[in-house]
């Protein structure tokens, strides 16, 4: 069984982010909803840092001086993954806690 099926079983609704299946964690439940795929915001984070990175390298002329890869990679997730609504289907983005953190 791969991810998009395990998904169904739960919400045949669900929707998910493009490009972003190895960040999935999980589906997440709340009283009064239809369960919604789940992600680890850092591990989004860290795909979107890869794909810059490539993209930085194809271009060698293009370089922001005011950002770093991690920063640019923030400010993307958070304006068009994060700010991408579009009903109660859409997933959520999750901070893990630490495993320092009791």
């Amino acid at each position: 069984m791969d991810i998009r099926e395990w998904i169904v079983e739960y919400n045949e609704e669900a929707l998910t982010a493009d490009g972003f299946d190895a960040a999935i964690i999980g589906m997440c439940e709340r009283f009064g909803n239809t369960p919604v795929v789940a992600y680890d915001r850092d591990k989004c984070i860290e795909i979107l840092v890869e794909q810059f990175a490539e993209v930085h390298e194809d271009h060698e002329d293009y370089e922001d001086p005011e950002m770093n890869l991690y920063e640019e990679a923030e400010e993307y997730f958070g304006f068009n993954v994060i700010g991408a609504y579009v009903g109660e289907n859409t997933p959520v983005y999750i901070t893990l806690r630490p495993k320092d953190v009791g």
